[in-house]
């Protein structure tokens, strides 16, 4: 538990002034977020760091996350998805001259990660892009909604959501999602963050608790299937990079589904 304290504190006070400076710092230090993020499926994956396929992954990843405004520059056939998809086309054909080393199911894994990963850090800069409210109030969300099912799954838990991830009760979900969501809420309300209809925004910080608490258990379920506890050591006693933003790759991409940037 102490470990854990240290490194939280540790990582708050670098993450903090990140937040808040936005712009370029931001962007760079999710693009090195993604990187670390697709070395710990690589290393789940049993693959190295400094082979073909693991350096073409964590550039795809990178520049998945990279502003679309970099890429203003190209051609209009030659955009940034365009090059996303190149470099996957050469891990596909990396499966011919590697003679099945790294076979089609590798590709399709690390292709899955590109997007997964890719696509969580890229909207969690586009969020910081319309203010730093609206970032910390996602941020709420998950921390809220996480700190909540932990603390009430201990006292009250005794239901298993699903053996996937032993630990979680759906007393703690629960319990969780309703301690987050009337912490965002007021956030989003008090700072008036994303619509003005206060129900509206009730509804969808609901929706937005259930997908984080959803990708928690998609991390757990990696997890499971690659017989690791953690997906890192980068943040001693919290895990890896994964295992820390698991629930915000999935609930940043849908708020901007929603239209909240």
């Amino acid at each position: 538990m102490k470990q854990r304290v240290i490194t939280a504190v540790v990582a708050l006070i670098f993450f903090i002034p990140v937040i808040f400076l936005g712009g370029i710092t931001l962007d760079i230090v999710a693009m090195v977020l993604g990187a670390i993020a697709m070395t710990e499926l690589l290393v789940m994956r049993k693959k190295l760091l400094i082979s073909f396929e693991a350096i073409i992954g964590m550039l795809a990843v990178m520049i998945e996350i990279a502003p679309n405004k970099w890429f203003n520059g190209l051609p209009d056939q030659l955009n940034k998805a365009y090059v996303v998809y190149f470099l996957i086309i050469l891990l596909l054909l990396h499966t011919v001259w590697s003679r099945n080393r790294f076979s089609f199911d590798d590709a399709g894994m690390l292709t899955l990660g590109i997007f997964y990963i890719g696509m969580g850090f890229n909207y969690f800069t586009a969020a910081r892009g319309v203010n730093v409210q609206m970032l910390l109030y996602l941020m709420f969300i998950v921390w809220a909604t996480d700190s909540g099912a932990y603390m009430v799954g201990r006292k009250l838990g005794k239901h298993k959501v699903t053996p996937i991830s032993p630990n979680k009760t759906w007393e703690g979900c629960i319990g969780g999602s309703i301690i987050g969501v009337v912490i965002a809420t007021a956030f989003a309300i008090g700072f008036q963050v994303g619509y003005h209809n206060w129900l509206s925004m009730l509804v969808i910080t609901i929706i937005l608790s259930v997908v984080g608490q959803f990708g928690d258990l998609v991390e757990s379920a990696l997890k499971r299937y690659y017989g690791v506890k953690d997906s890192g050591k980068i943040l001693p006693g919290h895990g890896g990079i994964l295992d820390r933003f698991d629930s915000m790759l999935l609930v940043f991409p849908i708020a901007h589904l929603f239209g909240l940037f």
